[in-house]
């Protein structure tokens, strides 16, 4: 009943949209598609009206102008956008059937969370919408478009992707992610020349004088003036530095101790028939030197609901944040009040945690509250908050900063070719009339 009242209801809009739907179009599209009809497309149990199809034609043109890229022939747009809307529709209707709903709160919240995100009042930004000839309404629905279309696909494309820890070990073992995901290296270089035929006596002498620089270099002494006082390389006016180098790129003489190494260190000297070698590890980057910071947080949420209303809940959670201030239990209040039902029972301790595991604006609070401090109420898209900081430590990623990276790439790869399998299969399996 309610399919059928929805497309009577866009079927009445279409009479009344007919004479509008192209006063807005350019002219010279308007010259070309004069004698469109007013549905350009029927999909399913969904219509694809010309005024909507004159929107988003706008809309790129609009985009395409500004970025200053030369537009395609017309009817290649045209036929672009078609099918973008034909696959945009298939996708509505699915979630519709499949119960995937976003709730005008939990779109409000997304919209406010998108003006916070660009430092703007939710009144900023309805004010630069309507600056940029957006309607507020319209953006609310594109919005909430979106969010449903990507909550849908999230729920079945992720069920048609496995990755597997052999998967992983192998893209970390191949040939050209390794070189993607090796660290690179900066490199201190001493070289003290050895005199070709030079005697015991000598050997032991450079020998003898490399160890004293070792030990002064792991007493602080400063590698790049030793360098110029002492090395023969032609890296010495460098004050020794090799520059950035992957470990493929680094002189076989001492790469595998490189590797061993932690940035700071100064290794044992390193003889050869004509020289001993002194090295240190200047500095390291990639993934086998991500140090994330970790932060010990917990919070407090409260959210609308049938029962109060967006300004009772604004009020609530500043009252929680004055009775903070005056030295109530955190823990308590969190039990009390906090509608997360992940950590409420646990005083609102949410463990040791790095910003990346949180929407941005809970992410950007944690990072800015000093230690032991308490937040200002803030808003994201799950409701209000107030976090603590109990406590930063420094966590070393390496191991697991390399799985993370190929678990991230294999997922986007097989996210896009599956997505672009599902698209295909709803498009193959559906009725569509192109009107056009």
């Amino acid at each position: 009943m309610n399919k059928l009242y929805n497309s009577q209801q866009k079927w009445r809009w279409v009479f009344m949209a007919a004479a509008l739907s192209f006063a807005a179009w350019v002219p010279a599209a308007k010259a070309v598609y004069q004698e469109l009809d007013a549905i350009v497309a029927v999909v399913e149990d969904d219509v694809v009206l010309a005024s909507e199809l004159s929107y988003r034609y706008q809309q790129v043109l609009r985009q395409m102008q500004q970025a200053k890229v030369q537009l395609p022939p017309q009817d290649v747009l045209m036929s672009q956008l078609m099918e973008r809307l034909i696959l945009e529709s298939l996708q509505r209707q699915e979630a519709e059937r499949r119960g995937i709903e976003i709730d005008d709160e939990t779109l409000t919240r997304a919209v406010m969370s998108f003006a916070q995100g660009n430092n703007m009042s939710l009144e900023q930004f309805q004010a630069a919408l309507a600056n940029d000839g957006i309607g507020y309404r319209q953006f609310r629905e594109e919005i909430r478009q979106e969010m449903m279309i990507s909550r849908l696909q999230r729920n079945l494309i992720n069920r048609r992707i496995t990755i597997s820890e052999q998967e992983v070990q192998g893209l970390l073992n191949s040939p050209f992610y390794q070189q993607l995901l090796s660290d690179e290296y900066r490199v201190g270089h001493i070289l003290l020349s050895i005199g070709e035929g030079a005697s015991d006596v000598v050997v032991e002498e450079v020998a003898a004088r490399a160890a004293e620089l070792v030990t002064e270099l792991r007493g602080g002494a400063d590698f790049a003036q030793t360098a110029i006082s002492n090395s023969s390389s032609s890296t010495a006016l460098e004050g020794g530095d090799l520059g950035w180098r992957r470990a493929a790129e680094l002189p076989s003489l001492f790469a595998e101790q490189v590797l061993n190494m932690k940035v700071g260190d100064v290794a044992e000297p390193i003889r050869t028939s004509g020289a001993v070698h002194i090295i240190k590890l200047l500095e390291q980057r990639g993934a086998g030197m991500q140090q994330v910071e970790q932060t010990l947080v917990r919070h407090i949420l409260v959210k609308p609901s049938t029962i109060r209303s967006p300004e009772e809940t604004a009020e609530l959670i500043s009252d929680i944040k004055a009775q903070l201030d005056d030295g109530a239990d955190f823990a308590a209040l969190a039990e009390e009040h906090s509608e997360d039902p992940a950590s409420a029972l646990n005083g609102g301790d949410l463990g040791w945690a790095t910003p990346n595991q949180f929407v941005g604006q809970f992410g950007e609070v944690m990072d800015a509250t000093a230690v032991n401090g308490i937040s200002d109420p803030f808003l994201t898209q799950f409701g209000w908050h107030v976090l603590q900081v109990l406590d930063r430590r420094q966590e070393d990623l390496s191991d697991e900063a390399r799985k993370n990276m190929a678990m991230e790439i294999l997922h986007k790869q097989r996210f896009e070719e599956k997505q672009q399998e599902w698209l295909k299969e709803l498009r193959d399996e559906a009725f569509v009339e192109v009107r056009l």
